[in-house]
């Protein structure tokens, strides 16, 4: 049995979930993603676990939670400034961290992204809200909710009474206008096919081959430029 089967036998999943393109977010992101984050989220959708822990998501309702918007680069930004400053120790190379959830309690999830060509082998790191204490789990994001959702395993940072509900997801509200694709860092240009799938997901009707409309264009430019900041 998986480490999903496992979680949806724990905590049943929404029944109909927002389909999501991978190959369109892992271009966007320049990097594959975990089997198994894909499945969960894919069985899932956006939303929260036990009122507590907020995955982010590629079509995440709000900056906060959107995996392909601009948090997981600043809280990045954050941990190498308190790195370089001696004000908080990181026990990861931050250069190495990809924020991936946030809790109520401002605690924040990351994957610890080496081997970088081996995704389904990052592991799990959480951090306090003032960032002065850190737990790593030695598995992928599912077997980490499994551990956590089931009792199995206490997350030091996390408050003793989480599970006082039992364990329950809350699907939210995906965002309106799903993640852009963007120009990689080096500033190749996008694919045109790349382009015409986000905006075949965002309701633009664009041809097969060709010429990609100008406006078209000029809107992933402008999604594109909000990811970047």
């Amino acid at each position: 049995m998986t480490s999903l089967e496992d979680l949806t036998r724990l905590v049943p999943p929404p029944a109909s979930p927002p389909p999501t393109d991978w190959n369109v977010i892992e271009s966007l992101l320049q990097t594959p993603l975990p089997d198994d984050y894909k499945q969960l989220t894919d069985t899932y959708g956006p939303g929260v676990f036990c009122d507590f822990v907020h995955l982010y998501h590629p079509h995440g309702a709000t900056e906060w939670v959107d995996l392909t918007g601009p948090m997981p680069a600043r809280l990045r930004r954050q941990l190498v400034a308190d790195r370089d400053s001696g004000t908080c120790p990181v026990p990861h190379d931050p250069e190495n961290l990809f924020a991936l959830a946030v809790t109520d309690n401002g605690n924040r999830l990351f994957w610890i992204t080496t081997p970088g060509e081996e995704p389904d082998a990052w592991r799990i790191a959480v951090d306090q809200a003032d960032g002065r204490a850190w737990y790593t789990h030695d598995g992928n994001l599912t077997s980490f909710l499994v551990a956590l959702l089931s009792g199995h395993v206490r997350a030091p940072v996390f408050p003793d009474g989480l599970l006082g509900n039992g364990a329950f997801f809350t699907p939210a509200r995906p965002a309106d206008d799903g993640p852009p694709a963007t120009p990689n860092p080096a500033g190749a240009t996008t694919s045109r096919e790349v382009i015409r799938q986000w905006a075949r997901s965002q309701g633009y009707d664009v041809p097969d081959r060709g010429r990609v409309p100008g406006h078209v264009i000029q809107a992933w430019e402008r999604a594109a430029e909000r990811f970047r900041r």
